[in-house]
């Protein structure tokens, strides 16, 4: 095991843990890995309704008196010097809303209302992630490095509707910096 495998919504330990990286982009009878390394599990095939299980591999170290979360991809910032401000619920965000889309584009499900009744969420909500993957590339990958403005969190997204064209985005993005 490369490290501790905890689903996004409880904390605790998967049974039957795995190594991300050795999943990474494989479809499996049991679920789907995504290119970020976080394994989808796909079960609980009860009278037609599929259970989605989202899980994000984590090793959690100890630095000290503090611990450091490790990210997928094996980078750790020191405690002492942080140059990147990884937004962890943005992170799980935009990783839900690019799987519920690729669900919808493969027909899995046929709609958003359909995906909140399948994760016990209100359909408002999941419509609200999935508005995330119309972010412009950029935005996405600056999110992803840790790198997005400081104000620019999920409740902000959640908050304010963003444009669907990208250049009115990138603008909206120039005007947290200024």
């Amino acid at each position: 095991m490369q490290g501790n495998v905890l689903p996004a919504t409880g904390g605790r330990l998967a049974a039957g843990a795995f190594s991300a990286s050795s999943r990474r982009g494989q479809v499996g009878e049991f679920g789907v890995a995504t290119p970020l390394g976080i394994w989808v599990a796909i079960g609980g095939r009860d009278g037609g309704q599929v259970k989605l299980t989202t899980f994000i591999p984590l090793k959690i170290r100890e630095r000290g008196a503090s611990k450091v979360v490790v990210r997928p991809d094996g980078a750790v910032e020191s405690p002492g010097k942080v140059t990147r401000q990884i937004d962890q619920p943005l992170l799980v965000a935009l990783t839900r809303a690019f799987y519920w889309q690729q669900l919808l584009d493969d027909g899995v499900v046929g709609s958003g209302s359909e995906i909140a009744q399948r994760e016990s969420l209100h359909h408002s909500t999941v419509n609200e992630l999935l508005r995330l993957t119309l972010l412009e590339p950029a935005i996405i990958q600056s999110i992803l490095a840790g790198q997005q403005p400081k104000c620019m969190s999920l409740l902000w997204f959640q908050r304010n509707p963003l444009p669907t064209d990208w250049v009115a985005q990138r603008e909206v993005v120039a005007g947290f910096d200024a």
